[in-house]
């Protein structure tokens, strides 16, 4: 992302290259991967890339859903406020996810960068025509909306049946999931994001989390070796720790 783009708050952009959609190392994950080589050029057409840093607000709950977006690289962080001011984090998007899918008319939540993120960026009229063009996508975006139906049925549950210890397992299985995805380490897990939000997602205070963090490092159960980045050391045990419940 250029100097300015930090300092002014604006997203860095540029138009797709030829050929670059069908070099994309997550194209096997994302709502591309419905698209036939020969309509790739059309899909080229309507993408913008864009990039945020770490901070930078996608989309804002209530406004205009004027794009949808691929997640290209990094993370982003879903949330909505409570009628009191509080913020409940909703979800955290990742490379291959697809952002806007559930708006109609106006998003239904605020995303935000966590950290530097790499967006595709299409014009929610164009992108929904040239789904009704090419049949494949409509398929796998009805894919992509049993996939959010079913994330959340189970926030549902982690939220109301849980306790902390089994939500936090449950949280850092799924990030081993998303990177086997991504191909990489399925015990090595990076973290994004701080504390707070983790906090925010499960329904848990920080000191809840630190707490619960020390208390598997201490059974053996996660090391962490540094204060974002967490080794599952013994991924059957957190498995039954998650099942628990």
């Amino acid at each position: 992302m250029s100097a300015h783009a930090r300092r002014s708050g604006a997203a860095a952009t540029r138009a797709v290259k030829p050929a670059e959609c069908l070099q994309c190392e997550i194209r096997h994950l994302a709502l591309c991967s419905a698209v036939d080589d020969p309509d790739v050029q059309r899909l080229q057409a309507l993408v913008t890339h864009v990039w945020f840093y770490g901070g930078q607000t996608i989309s804002t709950e209530g406004d205009p859903s004027e794009h949808v977006y691929n997640v290209a690289s990094g993370t982003l962080r879903l949330y909505k406020l409570l009628p009191d001011g509080r913020r409940q984090v909703t979800g955290f998007l990742y490379p291959g996810d697809f952002l806007g899918l559930a708006s109609i008319g106006t998003y239904a939540y605020s995303a935000e960068a966590v950290g530097a993120v790499h967006l595709c960026r299409f014009r929610s009229r164009d992108f929904k025509n040239l789904c009704d063009e090419l049949p494949k996508m409509n398929s796998r975006l009805l894919e992509i909306a049993n996939d959010e139906l079913a994330a959340a049925q189970e926030q549902m549950l982690l939220l109301g049946r849980k306790t902390a210890v089994e939500r936090i397992a449950s949280f850092f299985l799924h990030l081993a999931d998303q990177n086997v995805k991504l191909k990489r380490s399925p015990v090595v897990i990076d973290l994004p994001m701080r504390r707070g939000d983790i906090a925010d997602y499960l329904g848990l205070t920080i000191e809840t989390v630190s707490r619960t963090l020390r208390r598997l490092k201490s059974d053996g159960v996660i090391a962490l070796p540094e204060s974002n980045r967490v080794v599952l050391s013994d991924a059957d045990r957190l498995r039954e720790l998650a099942e628990e419940g």
